[in-house]
C-alpha cells in the first residue's frame, strides 16, 4: 500500500525530502476504499495567509468520508467533490494536532499550540486532507484543544458534535423534563446528542441495536429501546423532539410518535448505499419534509441549517465543563484507513472511529 521516497538519494537528500514531503492517504478516483485509497509520500502543504499548518496527531472516520471516497450518491460530485474524480485527493475532515506554522494573517495561534477542528467549510462535499501527517486549515475552522481531552478524543468531536448541536441546541434550549427520543443513539452523533439533551435536563430515550444499549445507558439515557425488537413509533408514547440519525421510518409513522406540536429533526443516512438511491441519496427525504411541514402542526425538518455562532467554541466549552465526552470505539493507524472505513460501513461502531499518525 505504501509508496517509497525516491530511490538513489544521499542521506542528506533524504532528510531534505522528509522535510518537504509527508505520508498521506491519496485518492485518485471514486470507488471502494480498498480500490482507490493508497498510502503515498506527497508534497507537504504550505499554509496560506489565513491558514494554519497542523501537524496531525489524530483524525476521525465518519459517513461523510465514505460518501466522498465512493462518490455516492452521484449528486455530491456536482456539490463540490468533483465530477469525474476528487478535486482534493487526500480524504478526512476532522483533525487534532499541534500548529507547525501559520500564515501571515493568522493571529489566534502560534507554532506549538494544540488545536482541533474541521478542515472543510460548513456543509461542503469534498475531501479535507486530514488523513495525512500535515494539513492546512483555515484559522477560523480551528480552536485550542480542550485541555481535558487527548488528541484522539478531540478528533472525535467536530463533525459529530456539529450535527448534534444543530439537532439539539439549534432547536432552542429544551425545557427541563421535555421528552426527547434519539434514534441511532449509539453512534457518534447520537452519543453527543444524548449527552446534550441530558445537559438541558430533558427526559431522554435512546434507540439503537442490542449491542449498543449499555453504552447509551452509560451516557445518561433515561431509557433505551432495542430497534431489533421493537418499533418506537408503535409504542403509543409521544416525544417533544425526535432526532433521527438513520431516517428509515415513514413520516406518517414519525408523526404518530410526536406530541401535537413536537419537532422531528432528520439527520439522514442512506446506510452506506444500502438504500439504493445512488443518484440523490437521502436528499429526497429532506425535500418531502420541507413540503409536508407547512401543512401539519408538528415541525418536520432536516437538521438545522442556520449558522450557529462559533459551534467549535461551544463544543469546547461543553467538553471542558464535563457536559459532553467523546466516545471512541476503535483506533487505526494511518496505514489502515481502508480497514477503518470498511469497519465504519459495517455499522457496528459505538461512537467514533479514529485514525492516528
Amino acid at each position: 500500500m505504501e509508496a517509497n521516497l525516491r530511490p538513489g538519494l544521499s542521506s542528506t537528500d533524504r532528510a531534505t525530502d522528509r522535510e518537504i514531503t509527508m505520508k498521506a492517504i491519496v485518492q485518485d478516483a471514486y470507488g471502494s476504499p480498498e480500490d482507490v485509497l493508497e498510502l503515498q509520500d506527497i508534497e507537504k502543504p504550505v499554509a496560506k495567509e489565513d491558514e494554519v499548518l497542523v501537524r496531525v496527531h489524530a483524525a476521525s472516520v465518519h459517513p461523510d468520508v465514505w460518501h466522498v471516497v465512493t462518490g455516492l450518491p452521484y449528486v455530491l460530485r456536482i456539490m463540490g467533490a468533483g465530477l469525474l474524480r476528487p478535486k482534493i485527493k487526500v480524504p478526512g475532515t476532522d483533525v487534532a494536532g499541534h500548529v507547525e506554522s501559520i500564515g501571515k494573517n493568522v493571529t489566534r495561534f502560534r507554532p506549538g499550540d494544540e488545536v482541533f477542528g474541521e478542515s472543510v467549510r460548513g456543509i461542503q462535499w469534498h475531501n479535507g486532507g486530514a488523513y495525512a501527517e500535515c494539513v492546512s486549515v483555515r484559522e477560523k475552522s480551528l480552536a485550542l484543544k480542550p485541555a481535558n481531552l487527548t488528541f484522539e478524543q478531540a478528533a472525535a468531536v467536530p463533525t459529530s458534535g456539529f450535527i448534534a448541536i444543530q439537532g439539539i441546541h439549534g432547536r432552542g434550549r429544551l425545557q427541563p423534563g421535555q421528552r426527547v427520543l434519539i434514534n441511532g443513539a449509539g453512534g457518534a452523533v447520537g452519543a453527543f446528542a444524548v449527552q446534550l439533551a441530558k445537559a438541558y435536563r430533558a427526559d431522554v430515550t435512546g434507540v439503537d441495536s442490542t449491542a449498543k444499549l449499555e453504552m447509551v445507558r452509560s451516557l445518561g439515557a433515561d431509557r433505551v429501546i432495542d430497534y431489533t425488537k421493537e418499533d418506537f413509533t408503535r409504542r403509543g408514547e409521544h416525544y417533544d423532539l425526535i432526532l433521527d440519525v438513520p431516517g428509515i421510518h415513514r413520516s406518517s409513522d414519525i408523526r404518530r410518535a410526536l406530541t401535537p406540536t413536537g419537532t422531528y429533526v432528520l439527520i439522514g443516512h442512506d446506510r452506506f448505499g444500502a438504500s439504493g438511491r445512488r443518484w440523490i441519496g437521502g436528499i429526497g427525504q429532506f425535500l418531502k419534509l420541507l413540503v409536508l411541514s407547512p401543512f401539519v402542526s408538528q415541525r418536520m425538518a432536516p437538521r438545522e441549517s442556520k449558522e450557529i455562532k462559533d459551534p467549535l467554541g461551544l463544543l469546547k466549552d461543553l467538553v471542558e465543563a464535563g457536559k459532553i465526552t467523546p466516545v471512541i470505539d476503535r483506533t487505526f493507524p494511518l496505514s489502515e484507513v481502508r480497514e477503518a472505513i470498511r469497519y465504519l460501513a459495517e455499522g457496528h461502531a459505538r461512537g467514533r472511529i479514529i485514525i492516528t499518525m
